[in-house]
């Protein structure tokens, strides 16, 4: 997959070219559905299929109040894209200056101009431009009279829950994950860089841990315990996560801590990926560190229990091309 970080960057608008806009948060299955339709089209018409995308995320610059927190991030965003078969990735900085632009500026100077659009496909909420002017019905009557088709997807609903960015956040905030893996089509991942911790989880504790420093601007599922997936260097192992501020020890700073089942190799500034697979329970504060490790070793019971009975689940999980 191409991938252009400005519209300048595009050399030369591309022939016949089926085009999806959106911001893809999460890249979930109704994303996907999107993306399915726009390399349909491309093959029929022999052009290459792309998406336009953001970034920031535009309401993190119209809208900073409302403190919006992604499921995904730019580079998880492009993985994802890239896995369904999209063949140009156009990445447009997002700016104050750019969400004043009108809707037919971006039709004529964007869409056509600099990728040649002849087929695109939105969403059914999807609307662009200056004051959202760029709805469906903007689109479908810039389309008759430039040129190009606008086809839009419908809404995608699994087990009665719309496949959604807001949807799938909400879930995660609730700690979910049975129901965020049906809407993303794949389990929640975190990911991150191993960073050195307090070194209580092996000496004080008997349970050593890799840590991952956490934003408090990132999506934060419900801070608790975790039966997880991690992988590392090509390899999945199971274990148990902790995601909260350690109250046992009177922390001040949100973290990720997961002991890692049958391992034991260095991995200080090495980068992890996390699949969230259950919640546990909820982060509790324990008399002590003998209490603690108490309740420790029962999560890692019940974690080995719940992999083991997913465990043809999880050697597909692990084979996923996202995974590798």
């Amino acid at each position: 997959m191409d991938i252009y970080t400005n519209i300048n960057d595009i050399p030369g608008p591309f022939p016949r070219a089926a085009v999806t806009i959106g911001n893809f948060d999460g890249v979930h299955l109704g994303h996907q559905i999107l993306f399915s339709e726009v390399v349909s089209r491309a093959y029929r018409n022999k052009g290459p299929s792309v998406a336009v995308t953001f970034e920031p995320h535009p309401l993190k610059v119209v809208r900073p109040d409302i403190g919006l927190k992604l499921i995904s991030t730019l580079e998880q965003k492009k993985e994802l894209i890239a896995l369904a078969n999209i063949d140009k990735l156009v990445i447009i900085p997002f700016t104050r200056e750019f969400a004043a632009t009108p809707a037919e500026v971006f039709v004529d100077q964007v869409l056509r101009q600099a990728i040649g659009v002849r087929d695109l496909v939105v969403g059914y909420d999807y609307a662009f431009g200056k004051g959202r002017q760029g709805d469906i019905p903007f689109l479908q009557a810039q389309g008759q009279g430039k040129g190009f088709t606008v086809s839009v997807v419908e809404p995608y609903y699994v087990d009665g829950m719309l496949a959604s960015s807001t949807k799938i956040r909400e879930l995660v905030g609730l700690g979910k994950m049975k129901y965020v893996r049906k809407l993303l089509g794949r389990y929640y991942q975190i990911r991150g860089e191993v960073r050195m911790g307090k070194q209580r989880g092996g000496p004080l504790l008997g349970f050593p841990t890799a840590n991952l420093a956490l934003s408090e601007e990132d999506l934060s599922p419900r801070l608790g315990v975790y039966v997880t997936q991690v992988i590392y260097d090509g390899k999945c192992y199971g274990g148990v996560l902790n995601i909260g501020y350690n109250p046992t020890f009177a922390g001040s700073h949100l973290s990720a801590e997961t002991h890692i089942f049958d391992f034991n190799q260095d991995i200080y500034g090495k980068q992890i990926k996390i699949n969230l697979l259950r919640f546990l329970r909820s982060e509790m504060k324990f008399s002590g560190p003998e209490e603690l490790a108490r309740q420790i070793a029962l999560d890692v019971a019940e974690a080995r229990k719940i992999l083991a009975e997913a465990k043809n689940e999880l050697v597909l999980s692990c084979e996923e091309k996202y995974n590798r």
